[in-house]
């Protein structure tokens, strides 16, 4: 078991201390509509501020017709190809997606069937971690929190590259792929390090299997006696399908245009990101769906009473139920509104693998949760619907994938939209993104220390 390092501060100086800072870092909020702040890049119509262009990802949610946004259907395209014939494409003929995925984001075009054999097995022969890197940058320093371990992971790759500070797009291509290899047998032995020296169990490391693609890799390396059914595989690859690419607009994505703007190398470009995407604003958003829907569990006594589900849900929406933050995790996005087409693929599979689970009560009670919230927000004038984090815990769950990997395997599907983001703004834009702080600060005088 690892001993945790004491607190470096005493509390009470830390309370004080705090206290200040906290107060002396407060800006009046009545200043941002008087400087025309564009608060979290949005307009005041909810709509971000355009930034940047990209040919790589798009999300379409609402349109603007005369100065009013319209809700719509939810449109994902990856290099313009919609995300439902993309999954209805590779599903058809009975394959897994995302290497297929990973291809077109990187390169900008769908692969050949020769082509997408030589880049998947491309792949499967770069799946094995360095020779020592295990030992030494996993199992020396392990941590309880995946994602803190998959960004240093990252970072010390840099150390393993002969060739690492290389900007060129050739060197950058290999960097990525190797990082897409890499990261699955990252985030496998990242748990099993955390499971052993935290939780006390068996450490169990699993060589990755070159023939398999990452959906299985996961699966195969996380658990004791590599076994999975074909549907927990094909449920595992469409989440990382169509967790791959959303755009330039999200925050772990956005976050890897502006460190690659500034010249830096892959790998702090990438451990950004992963930073980015451990926020649970961000990439831990199924962690909180999942613990609000145990919330419910307990506090709704008859899962098939409409009423009774819908007055609970009321209560977490006044801010007297659950966490207090007055929100129904999983409802509503910063883009869609009259459906995220994510969730809508996701949800069809997680129907068939709940059938499989016998897990159908539980689906029947999301889906409740999903069309009274619909009809809650309805009611307040706002179209909202369930976005895929409110369905990819529980297939998570029901794939038996620990709670502490949900956001690490979230980072396994999108690091190659990461990549291809970067890819595109060092090809493309080669100014330092650099926005602006307006000072809102009085002028100050300094004073000596005696006089203070």
């Amino acid at each position: 078991m690892i001993e945790e390092r004491e607190p470096g501060l005493e509390s009470a100086f830390l309370d004080e201390l705090s206290g200040l800072a906290e107060g002396n870092n407060k800006i009046n909020p009545e200043y941002y509509s008087r400087y025309g702040v564009k608060r979290g890049l949005r307009n005041e119509n909810g709509t971000g501020v355009l930034v940047g262009l990209t040919k790589v990802g798009d999300v379409h949610g609402y349109i603007i017709d005369e100065g009013e946004k319209v809700p719509i259907e939810g449109r994902l395209t990856y290099r313009g190809i919609s995300i439902e014939d993309l999954v209805h494409g590779f599903q058809k003929e009975g394959r897994f997606g995302y290497e297929e995925v990973c291809y077109l984001l990187l390169f900008g075009e769908l692969p050949t069937k020769e082509r997408l054999k030589e880049f998947t097995e491309v792949l499967g022969g770069l799946r094995t971690l360095p020779d020592g890197f295990i030992e030494d940058m996993i199992l020396k320093a392990p941590s309880k929190d995946i994602m803190n371990k998959l960004s240093r992971s990252v970072l010390a790759y840099y150390s393993y590259d002969p060739n690492p500070d290389d900007t060129s797009i050739k060197n950058v291509l290999r960097q990525s792929i190797e990082l897409i290899a890499a990261i699955p047998s990252m985030i496998a032995y990242g748990y099993q390090a955390k499971v052993h020296y935290y939780d006390g169990k068996s450490l169990i490391i699993h060589s990755p299997v070159p023939e398999l693609g990452a959906a299985e890799n996961i699966l195969y390396m996380i658990r004791p006696d590599n076994k999975y059914t074909a549907t927990e595989a094909e449920v595992l690859d469409l989440a990382l399908v169509l967790h791959a690419e959303h755009g330039g607009g999200n925050n772990s994505t956005f976050a890897t245009h502006v460190v690659s703007s500034a010249g830096t190398d892959t790998y702090s470009a990438i451990a950004t990101a992963i930073c980015s995407l451990k926020g649970p604003k961000h990439g831990g958003a199924n962690i909180r769906v999942m613990e609000m829907i145990s919330d419910i569990k307990q506090n709704v006594k008859d899962w098939n009473d409409d009423s009774e589900i819908k007055d609970y849900l009321t209560k977490i929406l006044n801010k007297k139920a659950f966490d207090g933050s007055g929100l129904i995790y999983g409802i509503g996005h910063a883009v869609y509104t009259v459906s995220d087409p994510r969730a809508v693929l996701l949800k069809k599979k997680a129907r068939e693998l709940a059938i499989e689970k016998d897990r159908m009560e539980e689906f029947t009670l999301y889906e409740k949760i999903e069309d009274i919230s619909k009809q809650i927000f309805l009611g307040q004038g706002k179209i909202m619907s369930a976005n895929v984090d409110f369905y990819s815990g529980f297939v998570y769950n029901m794939l038996n994938i620990p709670c502490e990997l949900y956001t690490p395997i979230f980072a396994v599907s999108r690091v190659s939209g990461w990549c291809a983001h970067r890819i595109e703004q060092l090809v493309s834009e080669n100014k330092i993104i650099r926005p602006a702080y307006k000072n809102v600060e009085t002028l100050g005088e300094y004073k000596d220390l005696e006089s203070r």
